[in-house]
């Protein structure tokens, strides 16, 4: 397929990109690069810098009849910058998405794999996370998402658009390969930020909370690799059915503690990350993690990546050899 993908130079949209032009696929990325980086499309895909709400140069990238599918990662994503700029996550996320949905109508382009959030369901009473529980957000980001798959849902009853939207749990790790990795300005995931003490760029990592109700008293996430979740774009891709909205959870369908994490990246590094135990961040669970059944039924979906330990390496090997990120130019 010829497949158009907006944000495709960030994190997770490059890793899905290397793995629909290794499937086979030809890609477009289209990317603003606010937040992405031009180093990380792979050099297969044909790259047009742009932003979603430049309609003119949306419509001049997207023509009729060039492409068969869109993928989108085009967010932002900061939970904390969302609470205190909503607008900003609203106009981006939730405006800029109804700009490439009408593209897309325009063209009759009904084809769509959206990037979505376990943020949607807030603070879960029950665990795991199906994607039945009820969705109650409690963050402007998260609410975004949600209100982009209720447009989803809405217009494949208007237009017969066929979507899958992928609800993430928590993206780790790098691939396989090497290539590509995760570069953050600012980085506020826990493993690229516990692998800068092993570089010697900070001198701790924190632990907030070591109170909570679970095994060693640090949060428990849903660790879930960047290729799994690249394969999981592409499964979803090469199956949708038009007219019809779906959502899947995309994790391990286990949790692993923040202290985990750590003992995991010491012995992955032999580094000894000293830590500094804080108090709880306000807004985290104690523990999250997905029930992910309905992506391996519906799609033969597997993780590749079931433990936290080849994740770290993964991770490790691409910020040993990168530890300024991807190269500028």
């Amino acid at each position: 397929m010829r497949v158009f993908v907006t944000g495709g130079a960030g994190y997770v949209g490059s890793h899905c990109v290397k793995c629909l032009l290794d499937a086979g696929h030809a890609v477009t990325v289209f990317d603003n690069l606010s937040y992405g980086h031009r180093a990380a499309v792979d050099r297969r895909a044909e790259f047009v810098q742009g932003d979603l709400s430049d309609v003119a140069r949306l419509e001049k990238a997207l023509p009729a009849g060039q492409f068969d599918a869109a993928m989108h990662f085009a967010a932002f994503l900061n939970v904390g910058e969302s609470v205190h700029e909503p607008l900003m996550y609203y106009r981006n996320n939730v405006i800029n998405t109804v700009h490439l949905l009408e593209r897309m109508q325009a063209v009759g382009l009904k084809r769509l794999v959206f990037s979505s959030t376990c943020a949607v369901y807030g603070e879960p009473e029950d665990l795991p996370i199906t994607e039945d529980l009820p969705k109650s957000p409690i963050n402007p980001y998260g609410a975004t998402k949600l209100a982009v798959e209720r447009m989803l849902a809405d217009c494949a009853g208007a237009w017969d658009l066929g979507s899958v939207a992928l609800r993430y749990f928590n993206a780790a790790g790098a691939a396989d390969d090497g290539t590509l990795g995760e570069d953050h300005d600012p980085e506020l995931h826990l493993i690229p930020l516990i692998l800068r003490v092993a570089l010697g760029q900070r001198e701790n990592i924190s632990v907030f909370g070591t109170d909570y109700p679970t095994p060693d008293g640090s949060c428990i996430r849903d660790y879930i690799h960047v290729e799994d979740l690249a394969q999981a774009h592409r499964l979803a891709l090469e199956n949708l059915s038009p007219g019809v909205a779906e959502a899947f959870n995309v994790g391990t369908g286990s949790g692993t503690s923040v202290l985990e994490v750590i003992e995991a990246a010491r012995a992955v590094t032999g580094h000894a990350i000293p830590t500094v135990l804080t108090e709880r961040r306000a807004g985290d669970p104690p523990a999250l993690y997905a029930y992910p059944a309905r992506l391996r039924e519906r799609l033969g979906w597997e993780p590749h990546y079931r433990t936290i330990l080849p994740v770290v390496e993964s991770a490790w090997r691409w910020h040993s050899t990168h530890p300024n990120g991807f190269a500028t130019t």
